[in-house]
Parts: structure tokens; sequence; C-alpha cells
């Protein structure tokens, strides 16, 4: 991805070696619902981005020194915040709409957030009740040797999808599906998690078309994208974690699901055609 010398966003909180000290903000309403969902790049258990139950403080400030290789990356996903507020910000003017830009939290080890205490290993994240994106930079290198995903349009990918969630905050969809969890199975509700999950997808695919047609794009881009997408399937990181899947606890879709949304996103270009919860097939 063509990335130097442009634009970088003023939306970025660096917080790295302040530790994740702090209380777990646990509240009622839809706030308190969504603090025991995981809106993750990765699936996960709800209870390692819940940390501090109790309300006690925890973590401690760390020294920290970026490297070259951080500060690059630093560099990079600010950029691509930057295209993604460029993006979304004339989408929503077409639609009549004012696009809120959400702040970028970079961290290290683990952070706090309205949702909760998050350690790195939950993986990127984005929290509704603060509208801010959450991401460890070293997910990058696990990005490339543990899922073998490399590339920097893999870690676009990655940024476009919790933004891809800040845009189902700023329209509502998380307002009306996420509730639902206290009306139905958890069973039942993963369904609808994995509809939530791939149009965050389709919208992140939406913001690479547009990128491409600003002449962002390099030759390779997309099949990093794809391939990300596919390395990332509840399917895949289930079975290279124990073996076997469990369809009924997918949260996030297949390898197939996640990578088709992304392409339908990217080939359509707008949020039109993204409404996973009328599409059947599931």
């Amino acid at each position: 991805m063509k990335w130097k010398g442009r634009r970088a966003s003023s939306n970025v909180e660096d917080r790295r070696g302040m530790g994740g000290g702090g209380k777990t903000l646990i509240g009622g309403g839809l706030g308190g619902i969504i603090i025991v969902l995981l809106f993750t790049f990765l699936g996960g258990d709800p209870g390692d981005l819940i940390g501090n139950m109790n309300g006690t403080d925890s973590g401690t400030s760390v020294p920290y020194e970026e490297s070259e290789q951080e500060k690059e990356l630093a560099d990079f996903v600010s950029v691509v915040l930057a295209d993604t507020e460029e993006v979304w910000t004339e989408i929503f003017k077409e639609q009549g709409l004012q696009y809120k830009e959400p702040t970028l939290v970079l961290y290290s080890g683990s952070v706090q957030s309205a949702c909760g205490q998050a350690s790195s290993s939950v993986g990127p994240f984005y929290c509704p009740g603060d509208q801010k994106l959450y991401i460890d930079l070293s997910f990058y290198e696990e990005l490339q040797r543990k899922f073998q995903a490399p590339g920097d349009f893999a870690m676009a990918y990655v940024i476009a999808h919790e933004v891809g969630h800040h845009v189902q905050t700023l329209l509502g969809t998380t307002e009306e599906i996420m509730p639902l969890r206290q009306k139905m199975s958890e069973e039942k509700f993963n369904k609808y998690l994995v509809r939530f999950e791939l149009q965050a997808d389709y919208y992140s695919g939406v913001w690479a078309h547009h990128a491409q047609g600003m002449g962002y794009l390099e030759e390779g881009d997309l099949e990093e994208a794809l391939n990300a997408a596919t390395a990332v399937g509840d399917d895949t990181l289930q079975k290279r974690a124990q073996g076997y899947v469990v369809p009924e606890s997918f949260t996030h879709g297949t390898s197939e699901q996640r990578k088709s949304w992304f392409h339908k996103g990217f080939q359509n270009g707008t949020i039109k055609g993204g409404d996973t919860f009328k599409q059947s097939g599931f």
C-alpha cells in the first residue's frame, strides 16, 4: 500500500508503556451488555476482555521504548485511519449523515477501555462505549507469523474492520443487535454475532474499494487482505487451536464467509449490499 508521505490522522492516542491500570467500567443497559461481548478482530473468551471485575486497580506503568519498526507501523496505522476518515465522511455525507471520527488507541500489554480492561491476547478490538479502536502493534508480527498473513494491507484490513464496527455504532446497528443477547440462547445469538462481524468485514471492503480508487493500492494488496480474512475465520482458528470445529460457537464467521464479505464490499464500494442480517444461507 502506498502510504508514506501521506496525511496521518490526528485521532491517535498513544498509551504504550502506560499499563492497563484502572477500574473496569461495568454499568447497566446497553453499555453493560456490550462489555461481555468481544468486538475483537479474532474470536475469543469474553473473560479476556473483562479484566478487573471487582473494579480494583491493576497494572502499572512500565518503561517503553519505541523501536524503528514500531514507529513505522504506528505511522502506517495512523495513515490508514486517516484514509478511513476521508472515505466514511464522504459516504455518510452522501447519505445525508455526519460521520464522527473514532479514536485509535495504541497500547502495549494491556489497556483500560470503557468496555473493561483487556490484554493484547484478545487482539485488536473496538469499544462502542467510548467509540475507540484499541490495538497493540505486536499483533502485526502475530498476524504474519502465527496466522501467516503478511503484508501491510493485511494490517490495513484489520484496522478497517474495527472502523467497520464504529460505522455500525453510528448507524445504530450495534444498538439494535446487542440487546438481543438478553432474549435468546447463546447459540442463537452467536448467529447474529456472525452476521454482525461479517458486516464489519463488508465495510472494510468498502473502504478498500475507495482506497483503490484513490490510487493507494499496490499489486498484491487485495490478496493480502483476502488472505488475512481467510486466516482469521472461526473454522480455521478452531482447527488450529483444538483440531476440530464447533459451528454453533462461531462468532465471526468461517474463513470463506469473511473473505467473501470483504470481497463483496470491495466490489460494491457502497453501504448498500452490506445488510448481512437479511441474507440467507447462514
